[in-house]
C-alpha cells in the first residue's frame, strides 16, 4: 500500500577512476560489459534531458544501478535487485492492486524515463518513488523474507537471480545511504531505466536513431 502523494517524500565492482571522473571521462574508461547505461547518461546531459537534475540509470540486462549528480558525474554504481518478470511495462492499475494478488508473470520493473521524488513507505522508511501510480520504487533491499535470500542474491556474480523484487528497485542499504539518499533522497531528480525488450531509442527519443 502506497502513501498519499502529498506524504511521498558497496558499491560493487565500480572502479575509482570512474567514481572520480566526468562523464566524459567516465564514457571514454567505461567496461564494455556496462556500455549503454553510460551511453545514455552522457546523451541524457548533452540533451539537458536531466534539466540540470541528478539522475540514476538503472541496465536491467545487468541488474545495476549507476548514480550521478545534475551535472553527469558518476557517484557510484552497484547491483540491484529487479522485477521477477522479465518485461518493460507496468500492468494497468497495478499499483492498486494487492501484493498478494499480482501474479509472478505481472512483476515487471518498468523501461523508460521517470521524474522521481522522495517519499516514504509505511513503516516510515525513507525511498524514492520512480513511477507513483505502478507502486514502483527504489530503496533498501529487505530481507524479511528469509526464503527470498535477497541479501545472497546481491552478493552473487551473476545477474541470473537478481529478478525476484514485485517491480521494484531494491539497493544494497549501505549503497542507498552513501549514494542514492545524498543524491535522489531529498529532492527530486530523475530516473531512467533501460528497456530489456525493445531498442533505447524506443524509450529515449534524446538517444537519436540507432
Amino acid at each position: 500500500m502506497r502513501l498519499p502523494s502529498s506524504q511521498a517524500g558497496i558499491a560493487g565492482h565500480g572502479l575509482a577512476m570512474l567514481l572520480a571522473g566526468t562523464l566524459a571521462a567516465t564514457c571514454s574508461t567505461a567496461s564494455a560489459a556496462e556500455p549503454d547505461a553510460l551511453r545514455l547518461a552522457k546523451a541524457a546531459v548533452a540533451a539537458a534531458d536531466n534539466q540540470g537534475q541528478a539522475f540514476a540509470v538503472v541496465d536491467k540486462k545487468n541488474a545495476r544501478v549507476f548514480v550521478f549528480d545534475g551535472a553527469g558525474k558518476l557517484r557510484g554504481d552497484s547491483p540491484v535487485l529487479l522485477g521477477l518478470a522479465h518485461g518493460d511495462d507496468s500492468v494497468p492499475g497495478i499499483g492498486e492492486r494487492k501484493m498478494s494478488e499480482i501474479r509472478p508473470d505481472e512483476r515487471t520493473t518498468p523501461a523508460g524515463r521517470f521524474a522521481s521524488e522522495p517519499g516514504r513507505n509505511l513503516q516510515g522508511e525513507d525511498i524514492v518513488w520512480i513511477d507513483y501510480d505502478a507502486a514502483v520504487s527504489m530503496h533498501r533491499v529487505r530481507a524479511t523474507n528469509k526464503a527470498e535470500r535477497r541479501l545472497e542474491r546481491l552478493a552473487t556474480p551473476t545477474v541470473a537471480d537478481n529478478r525476484i523484487s514485485y517491480g521494484c528497485i531494491n539497493v544494497p542499504a549501505g549503497f542507498y545511504d552513501a549514494h542514492i539518499r545524498p543524491v535522489l533522497g531529498g529532492r527530486k531528480g530523475v530516473v531512467y531505466v533501460l528497456p530489456e525488450t525493445t531498442p533505447m531509442q524506443a524509450r529515449f527519443s534524446f538517444m537519436g536513431p540507432g
